[in-house]
C-alpha cells in the first residue's frame, strides 16, 4: 500500500506533486520522493518521513520541469530506509524514473534474472527496483533513440509476461514523456484525470481519485487492468491495453481500510460502500442477535465511522464519538513493529467517558488484524465504565497473509489465524465478536460496480488470484518480513549506523 501520482503540466508541477502527495498520505508515512523532469534531465528529492517533513522550500525550487512523479512508501517487501525511498531510477536506457504500489511475487527469480542475464547490479532489496530494471530491460530491446508510443507499449507487453503480482506504476522517461500502467489484474488501483488549461491540456495519474479532485482535474476513468497510459513529452495522450487476458480482481482491503471516503476506485465509490457495509452488518446483527441490548454505537476512527453510521441507523441505535483521536499520530496499522503499535494506540485515542459509563457499547471497526488495537480499546472501554463491551468488524476474519502490497506477511501475527470467533472474543476480551459475512462484505463491493469480475480477498480465504503462491512462498516470505525479522533490522541498521559515525569521527 503506497500512494503514486504522475502530472503532466503546463507549468511546473511541483507544488501539484508535493498538493497531490498530502492527499495520499495515508497510503504510506514511512517516505516520500519527487522527481522532475526538464529539458530531458531529472531532478530529484526524496527522504524518509511524512510529505511535509521530507520537501523544504529549497528542494522545491529546484525540483523544476512541467513533468513529474511522486510517491508516499508504505514498507512491505524489504525493509526500512533511506535508500528505499521511491521514485527509483536507472540511468540506462534513456533514464527512467518509477513509483510502485504493490507486491511482486516472482521478485526473487527476476532478481537473478537481472544479473545473470542482463548484467544489471541491484542496490536494494525491493521488489520495486526489480521491477524498474524490468522495464529498463524491455525498452532496451527497441534499440531507439526516440521511442514512438508503440515501443513503449511492447515494453509493457513483454514487462507484463515476465511480472507476477501487483503493480500500480507511474514513470518518466527522459526526454519522452511520462507512463503509467497496472498489472493484469487491476489489484492495486490507478485513476486518470485531466483538466483543460488556455495552453492546453495537463493529465494527472493517481492511486486515488481524491487526489485528482482536490487539485481540480476531472476524473476521466480508471486505468484498466493491463492497460498502459503514456503522454508524450509534447502531452499527446495515448493508451493500450498491453496484456492477453486481462481481468479486474481489485483488493477488497482498499475498499475496507486503505482508500479515502472520498474516493472512487474501478467506478465503485468508497463512501457508498462502507456504508453498504454497515447496513450488512446491522443485518446481521438482526438476522443473528435480535434481542440485542445495545444502547450506543461508538466508532473506532476514522475509517470505520461511515460504516458505524449506516450501523446504528439501521438498527435505530445513537450514534456516539465515543473516542478521540489525536491527529498528530500515524496510522497504527502501518507502523513497523508491534511495540511501536502497542504505545501508539492509547497516544492516538482518548475516551470521552459520558459516553461509556454504564453503557453496552458496541464499538465498530473497519478490521481486525493482529488484534493489538482492538484489545487495548476494548479495555480503554471497560476502564472508561461501559457495563458491557460488544465490537462489530466490518470485514471479515483476517486470517491469511497478503502478498499483494499489504503489510501482513506473517499468518501467525494475525489473530483470527486458525482461531474461531469465541476464541479472539477471548483473547480481545470483549463480551461479544460480530464479523462481517464475506459473501456481504463483496456483494457490498459489487453493487458499485457489477461489471467487476471479482476481487481479491485472500487475506480472508488464503486464495491468492495470481495463482503463483504456495506454502512456500509463505513461508520464506514470513521468515523476511514478520516483526521479529524487522526488529532484528533495524537493530543492525541502528549498530550500523553507530559503527558508521564512530568511524567517521575516526577519520576527522
Amino acid at each position: 500500500m503506497c500512494g503514486v501520482v504522475g502530472i503532466h503540466s503546463k507549468g511546473n508541477v511541483n507544488q501539484k506533486l508535493y498538493d497531490a502527495l498530502t492527499v495520499l498520505q495515508h497510503r504510506g508515512q514511512d517516505a516520500a520522493g519527487i522527481v522532475t523532469c526538464s529539458g530531458g534531465r531529472f531532478h530529484q528529492k526524496k527522504g524518509n518521513g511524512l510529505v511535509r517533513d521530507v520537501f523544504h522550500q529549497g528542494d522545491m525550487t529546484e525540483l523544476v520541469g512541467n513533468t513529474g512523479i511522486g510517491h508516499c512508501r508504505y514498507p512491505t517487501a524489504g525493509s526500512s530506509g533511506p535508500a528505499l525511498a521511491q521514485p527509483f531510477y536507472v540511468n540506462s536506457p534513456y533514464g527512467i524514473s518509477l513509483a510502485h504500489n504493490g507486491n511482486l511475487t516472482n521478485s526473487e527469480f527476476l532478481s537473478e534474472k537481472i544479473f545473470s542475464r542482463d548484467l544489471r547490479h541491484l542496490n536494494t532489496d525491493s521488489d520495486s527496483e526489480v521491477l524498474l530494471n524490468v522495464l529498463a530491460h524491455e525498452l532496451r530491446k527497441c534499440g531507439k533513440v526516440d521511442l514512438d508510443p508503440e515501443d513503449i507499449f511492447d515494453a509493457i507487453e513483454g514487462l507484463h509476461n515476465k511480472c507476477k503480482g501487483a503493480y500500480a506504476c507511474v514513470c518518466l522517461i527522459a526526454r519522452q514523456g511520462l507512463l503509467g500502467f497496472r498489472d493484469p489484474l487491476g489489484i492495486r488501483p490507478l485513476v486518470l484525470g485531466k483538466r483543460e488549461k488556455k495552453r492546453g491540456t495537463e493529465y494527472m495519474i493517481a492511486s486515488e481519485s481524491s487526489a485528482l479532485s482536490v487539485l481540480g482535474f476531472e476524473r476521466i476513468r480508471d486505468v484498466a487492468p493491463g492497460e498502459a497510459i503514456f503522454i508524450d513529452r509534447d502531452g499527446n495522450f495515448f493508451s493500450k491495453q498491453c496484456a492477453k487476458n486481462p481481468k479486474l480482481f481489485p483488493c477488497i482491503f482498499e475498499h475496507v481500510y486503505l482508500a479515502r471516503p472520498d474516493s472512487s476506485l474501478d467506478d465503485i465509490h468508497m463512501y457508498k460502500t462502507r456504508l453498504r457495509q454497515g447496513n450488512k452488518l446491522a443485518e446481521k446483527i438482526m438476522r443473528e442477535w435480535p434481542d440485542h441490548d445495545i444502547d450506543v454505537v461508538i466508532p473506532i476512527p476514522d475509517t470505520s465511522r461511515v460504516a458505524a453510521q449506516a450501523l446504528a441507523e439501521c438498527l435505530g441505535l445513537r450514534l456516539r464519538e465515543g473516542l478521540m483521536k489525536n491527529r498528530y499520530i500515524g496510522r497504527t496499522f502501518i507502523m513497523p513493529g508491534q511495540a511501536v503499535r502497542k504505545k501508539s494506540v492509547r497516544q492516538k485515542l482518548n475516551t470521552i467517558v459520558p459516553e461509556f459509563e454504564g453503557r453496552n457499547v458496541l464499538l465498530v471497526d473497519d478490521s481486525i488484524v493482529r488484534g493489538t488495537t482492538s484489545r487495548q480499546i476494548v479495555q480503554m472501554a471497560r476502564e472508561a465504565g461501559a457495563n458491557k463491551v460488544y465490537l462489530a468488524s466490518a470485514a471479515p476474519p483476517v486470517r491469511y497473509p497478503n502478498v499483494y502490497g499489504i503489510d501482513m506477511p506473517s499468518a501467525e501475527e494475525l489473530i483470527a489465524h486458525g482461531r474461531t470467533s469465541d476464541e479472539i472474543a477471548e483473547l480481545i476480551e470483549v463480551d461479544k465478536l460480530i464479523y462481517q459475512d464475506l459473501d456481504d462484505l463483496i456483494d457490498a463491493s459489487r453493487d458499485g460496480n457489477p461489471k467487476v469480475d471479482g476481487f481479491e480477498c485472500s487475506v480472508f480465504t488464503g486464495e491468492y488470484v495470481t495463482g503463483d503462491v504456495d506454502d512456500a512462498y509463505l513461508a520464506r516470505i514470513s521468515n523476511q518480513r514478520n516483526d521479529q525479522a524487522k526488529s532484528q533490522r533495524e537493530q543492525s541498521s541502528g549498530e550500523a549506523s553507530v559503527i558508521g559515525l564512530h568511524n567517521s569521527r575516526k577519520v576527522n
